[in-house]
């Protein structure tokens, strides 16, 4: 692969820092090129636990470089912008969250991992996209659940598993606003395309397709698919690694409803991060990734049961 001066300037910088750059699937390509990890958020928690490097940088949103500090607090973990953050996890205030903790005490909190640091510190099983209905039916049958903060998810949840469970009303953004007329359309243009959507979306576009599942989920199943289009639900920077796992096949991004001049489906947050900010923080070694050491001690609680059951 030929690298830009840009990126050939940050691979021997990090080189020379002993550092790490983890980039989620969402992020712009050119980001996603020089990452030594590339992968959905339980993907990079695992690799951000096991790193020996002196620096983590975090291409992501601010969520995501919390967890991965919680996960390895010795490690200086940095985030190429401070403003990349989440409409989810902003959407789930901690006072209120710890008042509806209060109101069902017999409940388990299983909080989705898009959320804050204190947040977790306030749950009791974390859970992404990809293990969420493992950890749900892990749980006895009787066992009442609190779901944070995305409702969509949850709603997903209910279903696949069969369980009632108190859902907090927070969604993604970019997942809600799938427009179903829209993929109508794309589907009366591509009748053969496989519809891929991710669980964060609405029940009405999760109803219409032929898979739902986390980022990585999505990716394996183009591979190994032996049809040749897909409609896909989701942010649009996954299709940078489709594109490289699965060349010969057609992917095209399901809108949303306030796209008028391109068909895709993009995260502000994420698309924050740029490569001249990647190199910057490495440089500086800053924005810096700081966190209550009590809030760290306890949010590390339910992330290690979620990767001890995943």
């Amino acid at each position: 692969m030929d690298l830009s001066p840009l990126q050939s300037q940050l691979v021997n910088l990090k080189t020379q820092k002993n550092a790490v750059i983890l980039a989620h699937y969402y992020q712009r390509p050119e980001i996603q090129q020089i990452a030594d990890h590339v992968g959905d958020s339980l993907e990079l928690s695992r690799k951000a636990s096991e790193s020996i490097a002196e620096i983590l940088v975090f291409c992501g949103v601010h969520f995501m470089a919390e967890t991965a500090k919680i996960l390895n607090p010795n490690c200086k973990v940095l985030i190429p912008d401070l403003e990349a953050g989440c409409s989810l996890a902003d959407s789930c205030a901690v006072l209120d969250f710890v008042q509806m903790r209060k109101s069902h005490p017999d409940h388990l909190a299983v909080s989705y991992i898009n959320c804050s640091a204190e947040i977790k510190a306030h749950s009791d099983y974390i859970c992404t996209s990809s293990n969420a209905v493992k950890i749900i039916n892990s749980f006895p049958r009787d066992q009442k659940i609190i779901f944070a903060p995305d409702r969509n998810l949850g709603e997903y949840l209910i279903r696949e598993t069969g369980r009632e469970m108190v859902l907090w009303d927070g969604a993604c953004a970019v997942h809600e606003a799938f427009s179903v007329q829209k993929l109508i359309e794309l589907v009366q243009s591509y009748p053969s395309a496989k519809i891929l959507a991710h669980p964060e979306s609405k029940s009405e576009i999760l109803k219409i397709a032929h898979f739902t599942g986390s980022t990585s989920a999505m990716i394996r199943y183009i591979t190994e698919s032996s049809a040749d289009k897909f409609l896909i639900g989701t942010e649009a920077g996954i299709l940078h690694q489709m594109k490289e796992l699965a060349p010969e096949k057609t992917l095209i991004p399901i809108p949303t409803k306030e796209d008028t001049t391109c068909a895709c489906s993009e995260c502000a947050y994420m698309k924050v991060n740029t490569l001249q900010k990647v190199l910057q923080c490495l440089e500086t070694e800053s924005p810096e990734i700081i966190l209550d050491p009590l809030v760290s001690s306890l949010a590390l609680v339910p992330i290690r049961r979620m990767l001890q059951l995943s």
